[in-house]
């Protein structure tokens, strides 16, 4: 289980009225799914960023299953991310953007390049395996991004707007990998604007407030 207990972040800022200070609570259970919406710059994204370590908080308990997190380095952290952007590496082809999310040295078998195949194709991606990311538009980087991350299968996945820019039969296949992690156990936060995806997913709904998750209600 994920767990923050008064997790709280300041920004640095000449007005200390720009911005709301941050005040983190949750719980998410292994298979369930939680949205978190809010207007822009409400702080969606440095939840995230804190619970995957690329932001420091200032006070607070993070971790998993009872054990912290504060200390431990992102990459120590047994998560994945797929932020708003999908960070892809540009010298690299899609089939190796995709296969970081299995080794990240790239030392993949058959049994790998079998998965990768089959996951472009679930996708809608199949023949662009060779291609280099600038020769793909944003929705399909953004499926690459959210496919390398599925294979990692982690117990905890972070999704950022992940189905943004995509049709509707694209989004619904993603769904249903989304929703297949979710059965494997892995537990799923989703930061979402659009309320057809968080009704796909989501269990729970937080709405942050003033810097604050409130309203918890069930979907």
């Amino acid at each position: 289980m994920l767990e923050c207990r008064d997790l709280q972040f300041h920004y640095d800022r000449a007005d200390p009225g720009e911005t709301p200070d941050f005040d983190f609570s949750l719980r998410l259970a292994p298979g369930e799914c939680l949205a978190v919406q809010g207007p822009s710059g409400c702080g969606k994204s440095t939840l995230l960023s804190l619970i995957a370590g690329f932001l420091e908080p200032a006070a607070g308990w993070l971790g998993w299953s009872g054990e912290p997190w504060r200390d431990l380095p992102p990459w120590q952290r047994p998560l994945t991310t797929v932020f708003q952007e999908n960070n892809l590496f540009e010298h690299l082809p899609v089939w190796a953007n995709v296969g970081l999310g299995l080794a990240p040295d790239l030392r993949l078998d058959a049994a790998a390049h079998r998965r990768i195949r089959a996951g472009l194709t679930t996708i809608g991606l199949d023949g662009l395996h060779d291609r280099l990311p600038e020769a793909l538009s944003g929705g399909q980087r953004q499926r690459v991004a959210l496919l390398r991350a599925l294979l990692r299968e982690r117990p905890l996945l972070l999704l950022d707007e992940p189905f943004s820019g995509l049709d509707a039969d694209n989004r619904r296949a993603l769904w249903g990998q989304v929703r297949e992690q979710r059965e494997r156990g892995v537990a799923v936060l989703l930061v979402s604007h659009d309320s057809e995806d968080i009704r796909a997913l989501a269990d729970r709904r937080y709405q942050l407030d003033d810097g604050r998750l409130v309203d918890a209600t069930a979907i």
